[in-house]
């Protein structure tokens, strides 16, 4: 299919800022009414949006209709394009398929993108060369070579060459091959070559090893390990033990390769699966390559610009631009979700694989649980995306200074301390503390509490109970400081809540603490810039009254309430909303969810011990070890309370005074 080329504006030349809505509006009525695409730019000549139409006239003109019927992102485009250029196509899937391949090109911001105006990175095999190799590349060229991917990133590709070049043993080195060379490298001696170089293959040998590796990559690994299996035992029959023996151990490594893939059907399926989530004005596509009985491959795609897209708008767009110079098409997508082109896209698709393609949604069974674990894995993508922006140091910084800003904090939040309650109907009630020291977890301070005071499920309470337990150092290390006798506890009865107050003064037995040197100072004794409660108003509450009762009035607390990630402070009484892709944000939401992780852990830990633990742990003196003697012994706790306090006392590690005092406790 013809690409034409749409230049940019020539250096220097910039559109009039001042052209009046009717030259934009003449423009429109002078489009053709044929398909095509249509390209947006700004005053200053900057491609904004790019889109296509079966009609360019009637589809452009509605970016101009009445401001009251348009939506946001159409009124906010209206506004500002200056010129509009067209290119006509002869029908609508090429202009599908033009339109795909000028989003790549010019990233316009309107519109829904992969992120990074880059190519993404294929795996080529060039069969038309007489010695091929794999290799990294960014370019697919109509060349003869074979090309796998596109792969999301450079890391993807990488991993995968390593694998298949520890699979099959072709040159890496870029020698001109003759067979006259004396000796072969390194790689053939650790099987990672059959040296063509210094003719120890033949062609033919050396065919089949590219002829497996192309398999291979295109998810038919069954078959390449059949393959080998068979030339394996010729070899064998044939005598030539060293090189059955090769192909025994390659055979096994396509083994335990295939193993570590997820089992995805139990009839071979050729298909890619996509699931998408999102969040704001990005999104993450994951995608499936299931090949036969396997999911072979697996990655995950940003994209950009999708606030005021559908999830079937989104989905199509991204389809368009993966396929628009994929190698090569499946039999079938799995979708999460329609996309709004459709019929265009089953065209396009068509068009490149030279067959019919089916697009489906499914809604039950094998295929339904591959789109749902493509969809988890699109949130978790999305999340880790999220996390490695924070990482980021000039982020990290960027981070904390708005984190300053937004919440009013008197300084850098350079120490942050993160709490969370996890419980299953206040039964092993436990909490965590997590630190995070310049934006970055430190988890050498993170601390795990038992709630002891609260019966039941009282997360209010539970959190007053561990922000006291918290505390309550640094309020008496501070009264230390200013010369003050220790604080008594007093406990309201009618609230349950524990507060400090002045112990009444005894000259001969009080005396003022000495104050600890800044050096001795424990991580307890730290005092966070910020401290962050996993709740909304009840949680920050409960958690202001213990900062009062301690007299710890200048440590800044906000909780985080999860449905609509709004903060809020003491003192105001509005919430808080930090910008959406703002790396404060997600800097606030790494924390939280770090710090119900770790309850999380905690409290399973705790469930799981309980449902195991035995009568027998509960009685003085009995062990793991004794334990373990009886129950070898006796079998049961039934059998060991009708036993006779002889037979345990005969028992290894027991005496007479432990037997009785067993038998009493049963």
């Amino acid at each position: 299919m013809c690409q034409p080329r749409v230049p940019n504006p020539p250096i220097g030349r910039r559109y009039d800022r001042h052209v009046t809505d009717e030259s934009v509006l003449h423009q429109v009525h002078s489009l053709p009414e044929r398909p095509g695409v249509y390209i947006m730019r700004d005053a200053r000549g900057d491609v904004i949006y790019i889109g296509k139409a079966t009609r360019l006239r009637d589809r452009v003109r509605s970016y101009f209709g009445s401001s009251r019927s348009l939506e946001p992102k159409v009124r906010a485009l209206a506004e500002v394009v200056r010129v509009i250029e067209h290119v006509v196509t002869r029908n609508e899937a090429e202009a599908l398929h033009l339109e795909a391949t000028l989003v790549k090109r010019h990233q316009p911001i309107y519109n829904v993108r992969l992120k990074d105006d880059k190519h993404y990175p294929y795996l080529k095999v060039d069969v038309q060369h007489p010695w091929p190799r794999v290799t990294i590349t960014r370019r697919v060229e109509n060349d003869g070579a074979r090309y796998f991917g596109p792969y999301a990133s450079a890391g993807s590709v990488r991993r995968t060459l390593d694998v298949v070049k520890k699979l099959f043993p072709w040159r890496s080195c870029t020698k001109e091959i003759t067979g006259t060379d004396p000796r072969p490298c390194l790689d053939y001696y650790i099987k990672r070559c059959i040296a063509p170089c210094t003719a120890y293959c033949t062609p033919q040998e050396y065919a089949e090893v590219i002829n497996e590796t192309i398999l291979f990559l295109e998810g038919r690994s069954d078959e390449v390990r059949r393959h080998v299996v068979a030339e394996m035992e010729r070899a064998s029959d044939a005598l030539d033990f060293e090189r059955a023996a090769r192909l025994r151990d390659q055979a096994e490594a396509i083994r335990r390769v295939t193993e570590r893939q997820q089992m995805a059907t139990t009839t071979p399926l050729d298909a890619d699966v996509f699931g998408l989530a999102r969040q704001d004005d990005e999104a993450c596509v994951q995608v499936f390559f299931v090949r036969g009985t396997v999911v072979a491959d697996t990655d995950s795609f940003m994209l950009e610009g999708t606030r005021d897209a559908s999830d079937a708008e989104i989905l199509s767009a991204f389809l368009a631009q993966f396929y628009e110079s994929a190698t090569y098409v499946p039999r079938a997508l799995l979708l999460s979700q329609e996309p709004t082109d459709r019929e265009q896209i089953e065209a396009m698709l068509r068009e490149q694989r030279g067959r019919s393609v089916e697009l489906a949604v499914p809604v039950r069974g094998e295929r339904r649980a591959l789109v749902t674990s493509a969809e988890d894995n699109a949130r978790e993508a999305l999340r880790m995306h999220h996390v490695r922006w924070v990482a980021d140091r000039d982020k990290t910084e960027a981070a904390l200074s708005m984190l300053q800003e937004e919440l009013d904090l008197p300084g850098r939040p350079n120490r942050i301390e993160c709490y969370d309650i996890s419980t299953i109907q206040g039964t092993n009630t436990v909490a965590s503390m997590v630190v995070f020291r310049d934006g970055h977890p430190a988890t050498s301070q993170y601390r795990r509490f038992r709630i002891k005071t609260v019966e039941g499920q009282n997360d209010f309470a539970s959190m007053h109970e561990v922000l006291t337990r918290r505390f309550k150092r640094i309020a008496e290390r501070r009264r230390a400081e200013r010369g003050l006798t220790p604080a008594a506890e007093v406990t309201d009865e009618t609230s349950g809540t524990v507060a400090l107050v002045d112990a009444p003064a005894d000259p001969e037995v009080d005396a003022p603490i000495e104050a600890a040197e800044p050096e001795d100072l424990s991580p307890w004794d730290e005092v966070p810039d910020l401290v962050i409660i996993d709740g909304g108003k009840g949680q920050l509450g409960a958690v202001l009254d213990v900062m009062r009762n301690l007299d710890l009035r200048d440590v800044p607390v906000c909780g985080l309430a999860k449905r609509e990630e709004e903060i809020f402070v003491a003192d105001v009484s509005e919430s808080i909303v930090l910008p959406r892709q703002s790396e404060a944000l997600y800097l606030v939401q790494r924390i939280r969810d770090e710090a119900h992780r770790f309850a999380i852990t905690y409290h399973r830990n705790l469930r799981g011990k309980a449902a195991t633990q035995s009568i027998l742990d509960s009685i003085p003196g009995i062990g793991p070890k004794r334990k373990k003697a009886l129950i070898r012994k006796f079998g049961s706790v039934k059998a060991i309370r009708e036993a006779d306090v002889s037979e345990i006392a005969s028992t290894v590690g027991f005496t007479q005074r432990l037997a009785e005092t067993l038998k009493r406790s049963l």
